[in-house]
């Protein structure tokens, strides 16, 4: 059994946010020593993870409490379980997607800023009128 400080250290997760998911009930029967402080288990310790990577995941704690609710069902809820994972997994594709766009963004513009600085490109700029690549 570990202590709540060495399920932090396990878990990679502070205190507070242990603490508050178990009081948000989304740690499952927690065991208590005889203190009365919590302790946990290698289960607990594998669940607690698996909530920080739904956490990561952009489930908020309304979502990770359904679907830990279809996880205390068993294996008759898999179907809607999946569904929920794969709703998740195609937003995390879509912000994957803008999140390249981004970057590519920052490189061409980095690569733009290199050009103006190396006199390979004259400066222009879209916010000053003096600038407007039309005018130059």
């Amino acid at each position: 059994m570990y202590s709540m400080k060495e399920t932090c250290q396990l878990t990679n997760m502070t205190y507070e946010n242990l603490k508050f998911y178990c009081n948000e009930g989304l740690v499952p029967n927690v065991k208590r020593d005889s203190r009365n402080y919590r302790v946990f288990d290698e289960y607990d310790i594998k669940w607690i993870q698996a909530l920080t990577c739904l956490k990561k995941c952009g489930m908020s704690i309304a979502e990770m409490k359904e679907y830990l609710a279809l996880c205390l069902q068993g294996e008759a809820s898999i179907p809607q379980r999946k569904l929920i994972l794969e709703a998740k997994r195609q937003a995390l594709l879509k912000s994957i997607d803008e999140l390249r766009e981004s970057v590519a963004f920052i490189d061409w513009k980095q690569g733009f800023y290199n050009d103006v600085l190396s006199g390979k490109t004259a400066y222009y700029s879209n916010l000053l009128p003096e600038h407007h690549p039309s005018e130059n």
